[in-house]
């Protein structure tokens, strides 16, 4: 049996009915990643996909053998078409759910997931330049400036409050952003200039972008269709999404002469490694150095 294309709060209930234990699991399953302070998206994908795997078994997954989890794997890779997003979430959820009931040693026969190493795309200071222009109203080309002009995840950018621009400042406060952490990012000139018109006639209420309802924040979805709308009246011929900017705007801050260790703070990246991503895309050309001994005596 196999469930993927129903949503997460089905499969999850359907699970709960008719597997013997996984009502009580699954409410471990919860307590455990709300204590971890998890993602909600990562609550959402390893529910559903140890909830498929619960569902095809008839068995909590912790009493699922590893043999038998690289079967299913194998099969709804090859047969059923699991996309490789899809793939990683269940090896991912299944891990954690091996080891949230002590089956440590079952979770490390699970199959290593390599991380990817193709390069993001990035767009050129022109083709931003054209995208940001695209759009129609103001709400949308305001929104995928502040986005690139930032560096924004998404998910902050959805969440950014009124009152965390400060033009006083040049700084935007991030709250929350990846990892439950607060951090302040440049304001830009551009943006602060343009932000009394927008204020003036958007006249959000709570969040600087809002959705349909006042003070409610902008989906995920709505803000993907406004670059998706955008790139269809540029002649931009990249695979673009929201991330896009973000992967842009730390890649022209280097080609700028910006060092990494500010990117890497500006973006709220962990280790520094993640962030190194972008000195193999940036067009910099290399410095010649200079012996202390000439700067000392002024050659």
């Amino acid at each position: 049996m196999t469930f993927k294309k129903e949503s997460y709060y089905t499969v999850v209930a359907k699970a709960k009915d008719m597997v013997p234990g996984f009502r009580d699991a699954f409410s471990q399953f919860e307590e455990r990643v709300v204590l971890d302070r998890c993602s909600k998206s990562l609550v959402t994908n390893y529910g559903r996909n140890v909830a498929h795997l619960a569902l095809h078994f008839g068995r909590v997954p912790h009493e699922v053998s590893v043999e038998e989890v690289n079967s299913y794997l194998y099969h709804q890779s090859v047969h059923e078409g699991f996309s490789e997003s899809y793939f990683k979430q269940t090896v991912f959820g299944v891990r954690y759910w091996f080891r949230l009931f002590g089956k440590d040693e079952l979770a490390l026969k699970l199959p290593v997931i390599k991380k990817d190493k193709k390069l993001p795309v990035v767009l050129s200071k022109e083709e931003c330049k054209k995208l940001f222009v695209a759009p129609r109203t103001l709400k949308h080309r305001f929104l995928l400036a502040f986005a690139y002009s930032a560096g924004l995840r998404m998910n902050e950018l959805r969440h950014i409050r009124i009152n965390d621009v400060d033009t006083d400042r040049m700084q935007v406060r991030v709250r929350q952003g990846k990892g439950k952490k607060d951090r302040y990012v440049i304001l830009s000139k551009f943006i602060a200039m343009k932000l009394p018109k927008y204020l003036g006639e958007l006249k959000p209420e709570t969040y600087l972008f809002e959705g349909q309802t006042p003070g409610m924040v902008m989906g995920e979805r709505s803000i993907q269709y406004v670059i998706t709308e955008a790139l269809q009246k540029t002649d931009i011929q990249k695979a673009v999404s929201m991330h896009t900017l973000r992967h842009s705007f730390a890649t022209h801050l280097l080609e700028d002469g910006v060092d990494i260790y500010t990117i890497q703070h500006l973006l709220g990246h962990s280790h520094l490694s993640t962030t190194i991503i972008y000195l193999h895309i940036a067009q910099v050309l290399p410095k010649v150095g200079r012996s202390p001994l000439d700067t000392l005596y002024g050659f």
